[in-house]
């Protein structure tokens, strides 16, 4: 550690500044008000905003891993990642289909709506294993949002998924999960 040489007292004059500088900054940001708390000046009325819910799991989850190649809203990014707003493999009857891709990963030309990709999506079942409770959250929001309506996703379904390909390796391709469709 690096000591600074000067006057004396310059280490609190510092700290003086520094305190200074934090509460300036936290007065012309509302202070000691919650975020959206009124502001308006005594006597007048404003609008209050709705409270907001807490995200859920799921959509938790999605925003720390997927939503950088999906997007917010799940329409992936055009000839590099697909959708998933109306995916046939998202939407697919049978769950182990996303729940494979999530858990195997997936690699390889595959058709989504109609437009092609082909490129590789990391598995999160092994290595950087999320547990089933997690994977059913995640999967159970993108199955119901942006116009998806399918069945949820339990945490059962993803474990008996996940002891189903114990010892399977390597990412899954569209012909792997064309048989399950």
């Amino acid at each position: 550690m690096t000591r600074m040489r000067g006057r004396k007292g310059a280490g609190r004059s510092n700290d003086l500044l520094g305190a200074t500088l934090i509460a300036a900054l936290v007065a012309c940001a509302g202070g000691d008000k919650p975020r959206g708390a009124d502001t308006a000046a005594p006597g007048t009325t404003t609008a209050a905003a709705p409270p907001t819910a807490p995200a859920s799991a799921g959509q938790q989850t999605y925003q720390q891993i997927c939503v950088t190649c999906h997007q917010a809203n799940g329409e992936g990014i055009p000839g590099t990642f697909p959708p998933l707003a109306g995916s046939e493999y998202v939407l697919s009857a049978n769950p182990a289909v996303p729940i494979r891709i999530v858990l195997r990963g997936l690699q390889g030309p595959i058709t989504v709506k109609g437009a092609q990709y082909n490129g590789v999506m990391a598995p999160f079942g092994t290595g950087v294993a999320l547990p089933d409770d997690q994977v059913a959250a995640v999967l159970t929001y993108v199955r119901t949002s942006w116009g998806n309506n399918a069945s949820p996703i339990t945490a059962e379904q993803v474990a008996a998924e996940r002891s189903a390909q114990q010892g399977q390796t390597g990412p899954l391709s569209a012909d792997d999960l064309r048989p399950l469709m």
